[in-house]
Formats: structure tokens, C-alpha cells, sequence
């Protein structure tokens, strides 16, 4: 198999310059594109020195379009509106592409969706084995245990995070509610303030904690009567989310065009 050639978006950030480095440190990948927004200070500039790996030859370059057209697949850590824009190109171009993305709404998953008629999307709250393994297990432990077992979600991140919960504590949610069989929607606790009432069987409470430099800390508790379970995972080094991106982007190298998450990349699916 000939190496697989990726393209980075949001170049000039902390997961782009990552991404760049990740991909050059990869046996059976290369990098052929990197693309920042139009005025960025880093258009221009080689991509490689950017990211502190030497050079490579590839400018960062405001033109996705022409950059998609030669490439197999696209790593996403960027915003909503623009992961979607991606979304539709990557589907335009029949390529790969990996969305570590947070924030996004109901209204950015339709729009995936429909590109993953033509493009392969795989994306997910959290890319890590650690935290996709720690779904499993959370949606393992949900389905066991009864609605007597309270669950609340538990996560911390830098001072500079900007969405809450984190897309790893919905990711997380969300498995617990499948093991439940319930709808996360309908169930979950975003916020507590106030003369709140009694807590209802069932739901899903979420808490969230932001400060310093913290990469990603997150814990799910089933509180019981009398005793506790807690599940947890701490990121400590942002270099394990763009590993689970370049994995992914070359476990979808030659599947089919369809909508998948880092479970199908990881076999999880079966916990």
C-alpha cells in the first residue's frame, strides 16, 4: 500500500503543529497539505518548521480546495463552521476525513452525515485509546448497573477551553445513556444552581471545571447507596489525541464511504 497522503487544517494551532509533527513521525503516512485561515501570520511558512520538525516543503497555504484534490485524507481539530465547510470538501474530493472537533451541534452532525455519503468521516469527541476504551467500559458498567446508581460526569480542561462540557465528556454521556438504553438528551443535567430539588433517577449529571494548563481530566462516578465506582482518564500529553487521529485517518484509507467513530478505528464496539 502506497503511503497515504494527509492533509492538517488549522495548521498554525497547538493541535495543528502536533498533527504536523505526528504525521512526519508515521511510517505509511505523509504530509501533503496544510491549510490555515485567510490573513494568518503563518501562511507562507513551511509547515514542518512550523511544527519544529524540520523542513518539509509544504507551505501552509488559505486554499483547501486545491490541496484536497491531492491528498487521501484531512486531520480536523478546528472549529464547527469550519469543520463542516471541510466536511463538504472532503466529500467533493472522496477522501478521508478525521473530526476531533468539539462543540459541534445537531446542526454540524446533519451536515456530516450527508458527506459521509461520499467521503469517509470518522469522528469523535476524544481521538485516544484511553478515553474510547473508557466509553466501553463506561457503557459496559451503565448497562449492569441499575437506575439505584447514580451517574455523574466529571471533567476539567486549561483556563482556555472555550466549550462546555468537553466533547469527551459528551462522548462519555452518550455511553452511559446507550448502556441505559435512554436518551442522553432528554436525560442529562447540565448545570445546578439554586434550590434545585431532589436529584431524578436516571439522569445524567454532568460537572465542569476549568484552570491552568490541565490537557483533559475526566471521571465518570456511579454513586450507589454505600458504595462508589469511578472510571477515570487523564490526558497528559495532547500528543495521544493526534496518534488517535493518524491511526483513524489510516484505518479508514480504504474502507468505504460512511460515517464512523473511533470505536470502528479501536474494535470497541463490541463492550
Amino acid at each position: 500500500m502506497s503511503e497515504m497522503r494527509l492533509v492538517v487544517v488549522g495548521a498554525a494551532g497547538r493541535m495543528g503543529r502536533m498533527l504536523i509533527k505526528t504525521v512526519a513521525e508515521t511510517e505509511g503516512c505523509t504530509l501533503v497539505g496544510a491549510i490555515e485561515r485567510e490573513g494568518s501570520p503563518a501562511l507562507g511558512h513551511d509547515a514542518g518548521l512550523l511544527a519544529g520538525v524540520g523542513l518539509l516543503d509544504v507551505d501552509v497555504t488559505d486554499d483547501p480546495l486545491t490541496v484536497f484534490a491531492q491528498a487521501d485524507g484531512v486531520l480536523d481539530f478546528t472549529a464547527p463552521a469550519a469543520t463542516t465547510a471541510f466536511a463538504a470538501l472532503a466529500a467533493q474530493a472522496r477522501i478521508v476525513h478525521v473530526i476531533g472537533t468539539t462543540g459541534l451541534q445537531e446542526a454540524d452532525f446533519t451536515k456530516l452525515e450527508a458527506a459521509a455519503r461520499h467521503a469517509r468521516i470518522i469522528q469523535s469527541g476524544n481521538m485516544s485509546l484511553g478515553v474510547n476504551l473508557l466509553a466501553g467500559l463506561v457503557r459496559k458498567a451503565a448497562a449492569t448497573l441499575g437506575e439505584e446508581f447514580d451517574i455523574e460526569i466529571l471533567e476539567m480542561h486549561h483556563r482556555m477551553k472555550v466549550d462546555a462540557p468537553s466533547g469527551t465528556a459528551i462522548l462519555l454521556g452518550e455511553a452511559a445513556a446507550e448502556g441505559r438504553r435512554i436518551s442522553l438528551k432528554e436525560r442529562s443535567v447540565r448545570s445546578r444552581d439554586g434550590h434545585t430539588g431532589a436529584r431524578n433517577p436516571g439522569d445524567i449529571g454532568f460537572a465542569t471545571l476549568r484552570g491552568g494548563s490541565v490537557v483533559g481530566d475526566h471521571s465518570v462516578i456511579f454513586a450507589g447507596i454505600g458504595e462508589r465506582i469511578e472510571l477515570s482518564h487523564r490526558a497528559e500529553d495532547r500528543s495521544i489525541f493526534a496518534r488517535g487521529a493518524v491511526k483513524a485517518a489510516l484505518w479508514g484509507f480504504d474502507k468505504k464511504p460512511g460515517y464512523y467513530t473511533m470505536a470502528d478505528v479501536l474494535g470497541l464496539d463490541r463492550l
